[in-house]
């Protein structure tokens, strides 16, 4: 598939009269998007690409609008929505106005995907019920997918801001099953995730996708309506409306871990001389209790406080211990510890490990 993909390129961009320059190995590496529910440049995708030529020739006015601003590299590429320095980070380090582009750091041009319409290919949902959540796994890579929906008082028509996003995710999930791929567009990852209830409307789903072996970190934006759907998708080809998936997974199993637990550190705000984290602690396939965090600074920070946690510092390594009331996490689930540190703000900690007592 990915060498019928790049024949698709190659093809689109002879026809267009532009000279092709065979890339070093590993220059462009691909990794995934939200397939379900279909985030915009996944969809936009599906919608625009000729299977006959693989040329891009978008029918949804959304999709043609992304394009004629983000060009066609934007759907060739439409797994790579990506900032490699982006450690999870999201408030403060994408501008309100770029959340589904993941800013304009990234190593292609998403800035269409930003613009507010009504328009977007849509995934119908139902409040409150179970959905199977794809994720396509272009390139397989450990760590944790993080969804959150749009407050109520969210409007498609208006630019998508951080203040539009509730401040915790509904669902959070660390290294979960996949099947088929990767380098195709038929293999994903997949879990089930429980939707926010009490929902109705137009809302946003975005995904944050931080690795845990380095500092990669992927963005979208999937647009959903809250009507009683069952993941049936419109406005995408000829506007008919598509079935959800028919080929489900095996049953899916809880994410892997074997009863250890796994942290990811995120810096939530910063100032000058000092910033804001906050880590949550995932357990793996069984309850974990009595667990301990720790890390060392990548440079001169210092830690001045903790909250959810008891903190000790030995030299340069920093631990931070559960308190009486979230010590114990279920299978697959995460608890959080919040910071605050001096010094500027770090992307990412070193030696960041999790254990259990």
């Amino acid at each position: 598939m990915r060498k019928k993909l790049f024949a698709y390129v190659v093809s689109a961009l002879v026809a267009a009269g532009i000279a092709v320059v065979a890339l070093p190995p590993g220059a462009a590496q691909a990794h995934g998007a939200m397939m379900v529910p279909g985030s915009r440049t996944w969809l936009c995708y599906k919608d625009g690409r000729n299977p006959n030529t693989g040329a891009i020739e978008p029918r949804n006015a959304a999709c043609a609008a992304a394009v004629a601003q983000s060009g066609t590299t934007s759907l060739y590429n439409w797994f790579a929505v990506l900032r490699s320095d982006g450690a999870g980070r999201m408030s403060g380090f994408i501008p309100d106005g770029q959340l589904c582009s993941g800013g304009t750091g990234g190593p292609y041009n998403f800035s269409g995907f930003n613009l507010a319409r009504n328009d977007w290919p849509l995934t119908h949902l139902t409040t409150g019920a179970s959905l199977g959540v794809r994720y396509n796994n272009w390139a397989k890579h450990p760590g944790t997918f993080r969804l959150y929906i749009t407050k109520d008082s969210w409007s498609p028509t208006r630019s998508l801001a951080w203040s539009d996003l509730e401040s915790t995710p509904f669902d959070s999930v660390t290294n979960p099953p996949d099947n088929g791929g990767p380098g195709s567009d038929d293999g994903y990852y997949y879990w089930n995730a429980r939707l926010p209830s009490g929902k109705s409307g137009r809302h946003l789903i975005y995904s944050v996708w931080q690795r845990s072996d380095s500092n990669e970190t992927f963005y979208g934006c999937s647009d959903v309506v809250f009507d009683g759907g069952n993941g049936e998708v419109t406005g995408v080809g000829n506007g008919s409306t598509q079935p959800p998936p028919s080929d489900p997974p095996p049953s899916s199993p809880p994410p892997s871990g074997g009863g250890a637990c796994t942290a990811m550190f995120n810096t939530t705000g910063s100032w000058n001389g000092g910033f804001q984290g906050e880590v949550m602690v995932h357990a793996g396939d069984t309850a974990i209790s009595n667990w301990t965090v720790s890390w060392t600074w990548p440079g001169s920070q210092g830690l001045a406080q903790v909250w959810n946690g008891t903190a000790s510092t030995t030299g340069s390594l920093i631990s931070v211990k559960n308190v009486n009331w979230n010590g114990t996490v279920a299978a697959g689930k995460y608890v959080t510890f919040g910071l605050l540190g001096s010094g500027t703000a770090p992307p990412s900690v070193n030696n960041l490990a999790c254990t259990t007592t």
